[in-house]
């Protein structure tokens, strides 16, 4: 397709000089390049193409970006990033070095908040306007919100907070009753209505779109002054109901906008999520261009898992935040439909409800991603590990996930859940652990448990066809050596494997324990690792103070660290990382296995080297001439000191004893 209008537009000082009458061709223009970006390199799709008239409409009508315009989770700003100067990027997006799948504050002046989990926009643009107010400047506050962000309760301590400070806030509703999934509860239903009411008004001539409902709305008994609903898709009406809102100076705004996710692109429209997230595609069929691999996906695995445990237990039930097929749990619904929970975007609230449930005998599975737990954390604390209430944990997404970048990296639930008291915390070497954790999960009813896996397919190993239960705290040797031990914990344990085979080839010969348990650590696998080896690495894909400081914690308990074992840790780097494949992601955390072997190969020459040297010391000074100093050539040769520099690079030491 021929891009002449938006071949001008480079800015959305350049959409502004269009005439009126331009502006669908550029919208029919910009829904095309969507199509053709996401098509090239993957990413967000359904959601863009159903936000392109109202992404045109609020350039046109504000003036970005001194008007500040933020998008809630920004899954839909696509269009945006290409009206905004990024155009000759966008085909960069999600990969490395590229452009964010996100609305990000380093990346473009009309990024005013990064965003990439749901509800915040309102909370952030709230901030805004009484920053606006207190400085006495009078530039407006957009935030584009889904509808299915507003089952997320953040949204409305937002709305609570706005309707009592009256600070000036234009939010803008995006009704198109998909979010990831369909959405679910009384929100949802309620926009619904909201919106036939107002039709069934309009149809017969009752006042339109501004005075449809007799009796004022959810959000104007909150404070705000409700307008709508609207055609998301109607140039025509979004272009005065914009202005008008602009130009007015009253208090916080609602504008109900309703939209199609997908809309303009058969193949999304089609779609039971509407194009969410798509891969690489034909643009003419929407056929993904990418074949599946062989081996099943961890997801799967765990979703597959779980419905057998669930057909030998009435009891265990499941809850997802939203995210039915991203967790796998649309599989586990198809069988048991009235023993899985959808509570929508609303993290805090599934954690407490999965404890209700398990404070009166059922047994909770709660899937959720490691990022998004984050967010309910209080919970998991104060509702779930401090009454000791058996929820399971699914956590998936553990590790670094590739496109999605930092906002969506596993990288902290070690940390965060290995120092609650009580808490169970297993990780899983590969697909057929998962299954058997699942089961250790489902058996454990006296306290809370948490298991985690990476995005992505598995290793390719046997399933099992029923998991068994593992012993608690209890490791498993996976490869025997003598000299060098991993103690790796979750999905690293195949790098780990392919670094042992090539530090081979270089004489030193390694074993390798997969942990299993992060907490309770198997103390007595440690000592034996500990008492038959030189050197002892730990490697966990998680941040700076999880696995590995409980390892130290047990060894200096158990007084190992004073018997001269060289103990070193690989973990995730003190830096959040860019998104790129999750190979290179790994490869520039120095978890990959050739990060792996430089590692343990350099702290082991250093080790042999140091060992002889103080060896051939002991011996010599014996009879050395008076005068000399038997520590002269400390500094020279194999027996110099690991450069700091290369420390860095390849991981956290944490402890050594010389």
């Amino acid at each position: 397709m021929a891009f002449e209008l938006l071949a001008g537009v480079r800015t959305p000082a350049d959409l502004r000089r269009l005439a009126e009458h331009q502006l669908p061709q550029l919208a029919s223009e910009l829904r095309s390049e969507t199509i053709e970006a996401v098509a090239s390199a993957g990413g967000h799709l359904g959601a863009g193409l159903g936000v392109i008239e109202l992404t045109v409409a609020l350039h046109y009508v504000f003036d970005t970006p001194r008007d500040r315009l933020l998008w809630d989770v920004s899954h839909q700003s696509y269009p945006h990033k290409i009206l905004t100067g990024r155009r000759s990027r966008i085909r960069t997006i999600r990969q490395g070095g590229g452009l964010s799948g996100f609305t990000k504050r380093s990346e473009s002046e009309y990024d005013p908040f990064g965003a990439a989990h749901a509800s915040t926009a309102m909370s952030a643009g709230l901030g805004m306007a009484v920053a606006r107010d207190a400085r006495g400047e009078d530039h407006n506050i957009i935030c584009v919100v889904g509808d299915g962000a507003m089952s997320g309760g953040m949204a409305f301590e937002a709305i609570n907070n706005a309707g009592a400070l009256r600070s000036r806030l234009i939010v803008v509703l995006n009704d198109n009753q998909m979010s990831i999934a369909p959405p679910v509860g009384a929100m949802s239903s309620y926009l619904s209505r909201l919106s036939a009411a107002t039709r069934g008004k309009t149809e017969e001539g009752d006042g339109g779109t501004n005075d449809a409902a007799d009796v004022p709305t959810l959000f104007e008994e909150l404070g705000f002054h409700y307008i709508g609903p609207i055609d998301g898709h109607d140039l025509g009406q979004l272009l005065p109901v914009l202005r008008n809102v602009r130009d007015s100076r009253d208090g916080p705004v609602l504008v109900h906008v309703v939209t199609e996710k997908g809309k303009g692109y058969a193949p999304a429209e089609r779609s039971p999520d509407k194009g969410h997230a798509v891969g690489k595609f034909d643009v003419a069929t929407g056929a993904p261009l990418k074949a599946q691999g062989g081996a099943p996906s961890y997801t799967k695995v765990f979703a597959d898992a779980l419905v057998k445990e669930a057909a030998r237990d009435p009891d265990i039930v499941a809850i997802t935040a939203a995210m039915p097929a991203g967790t796998g749990l649309d599989r586990f619904g198809a069988v048991f439909p009235d023993r899985v929970f959808d509570v929508g975007i609303a993290e805090q609230h599934a954690v407490t409800f999965a404890a209700g449930l398990a404070a009166d005998g059922m047994k909770p599975f709660a899937a959720i991603y490691s990022t998004f737990l984050q967010r309910a954390y209080d919970q998991v604390v104060h509702d779930v590990a401090l009454q000791r209430l058996p929820v399971r944990f699914a956590i998936d997404r553990a590790g670094l996930v590739g496109a999605d970048g930092p906002t969506h990296a596993g990288s902290f639930d070690l940390a965060y859940l290995g120092c609650l008291p009580g808490m169970i915390l297993m990780a899983a070497g590969d697909e057929a652990e998962l299954v058997h954790m699942v089961a250790t999960a489902a058996a454990i009813d006296d306290r809370p448990s948490a298991f985690r896996y990476p995005r992505g397919e598995g290793v390719g190993v046997p399933l099992p066809e029923f998991g068994v239960p593992l012993e608690i705290g209890k490791g498993r040797i996976v490869r025997e050596g003598n000299d060098v031990a991993i103690l790796s914990l979750g999905g690293r344990l195949k790098a780990c494997l392919k670094a042992a085979e090539e530090l081979d080839g270089l004489g030193i010969s390694v074993t390798i324990a997969d942990a299993r348990f992060a907490k309770p650590i198997d103390v007595n696998l440690l000592m034996r690792l500990a008492r038959s080896h030189r050197c002892l690495f730990t490697i966990e894909e998680g941040a700076v103070g999880g696995f590995a400081s409980h390892v130290v914690q047990a060894l200096s308990e158990h007084g190992v660290l004073d018997r001269g074992l060289v103990i070193r840790s690989m973990v995730l780097p003190d830096r959040f990382i860019d998104q790129d494949t999750p190979e290179a992601m790994y490869a520039a955390a120095g978890l990959d296995h050739e990060a792996i072997v430089a590692r343990i190969a350099r702290v082991w020459s250093h080790t042999v080297s140091r060992t002889a040297t103080h060896r051939v010391r002991i011996v010599s000074s014996r009879n050395e001439p008076a005068g000399t100093r038997p520590g002269r050539d400390k500094s020279a040769g194999n027996g110099a000191p690991e450069s700091p520099a290369r420390e860095a690079t390849y991981g956290h030491e944490i402890g050594s004893v010389k």
